[in-house]
């Protein structure tokens, strides 16, 4: 992993690396890695130590299992939104609490996670809860079980539904996307951001005949 990060590193990108071990992140911020995305929803409390002490950002995700475990029960949660952010809203402070800064951590409400598909869209429809937490929002929407229960596709089928929760996700105020395809969700994002005036497209833009390849 390391020669790896070392690499995308080198060219400019901001690099994150997905662990909830401290034995695996200290190397990868060592090589580059700016961000630590825990999926554990901060198990291992040295993962907060290594990020107070390095000055990585720390991404704390919200979940009830254990790492790669499963969860899905229609009647765990009696309110599943206003659990994700309970314990966001405790975990975070338990971050705070041993060194990192508010300003490093980025929240994830973790779509899938410990959810089924039903209290993942109960969850993303009040992320107002957990902008209230005063962190930036990460959301990883791409290709995930909620959007095949939605269409009925499989994995790979879902680049359209991708998108569509994409756009509700840039609506709901999330700061960082995690997609599969990159470029198709930038391209999207381009023409949204001219279409809603974010962008102004210069009078000459797409005049050049050689323009496209």
């Amino acid at each position: 992993m390391v020669p790896l990060v070392e690499r995308i590193a080198g060219l400019g990108a901001l690099v994150s690396v997905d662990t909830y071990k401290p034995d695996v992140a200290e190397p990868a911020i060592a090589a580059g890695a700016v961000l630590v995305n825990d999926v554990s929803g901060l198990r291992e409390l040295g993962l907060a130590d290594l990020c107070a002490r390095t000055g990585a950002g720390l991404v704390v995700t919200h979940t009830r299992v254990e790492p790669k475990g499963t969860l899905l029960d229609p009647g765990r949660y009696d309110d599943v939104a206003a659990d994700v952010s309970s314990f966001l809203r405790e975990r975070m402070a338990v971050a705070v609490a041993a060194g990192v800064g508010e300003d490093q951590i980025v929240l994830d409400p973790g779509p899938d996670f410990a959810k089924t598909p039903a209290q993942t869209v109960a969850v993303l429809r009040r992320l107002d809860r957990l902008r209230a937490l005063g962190r930036p929002l990460l959301l990883a929407i791409s290709r995930k079980d909620f959007l095949g229960a939605i269409t009925g596709r499989g994995p790979r089928e879902r680049g359209a539904a991708t998108l569509a929760a994409l756009e509700f996700s840039v609506r709901a105020g999330a700061s960082i996307v995690r997609v599969h395809d990159v470029a198709a969700a930038a391209d999207y994002l381009a023409v949204r951001a001219v279409l809603e005036g974010e962008r102004v497209l210069a009078p000459e833009e797409g005049l050049t005949p050689d323009r496209y390849p």
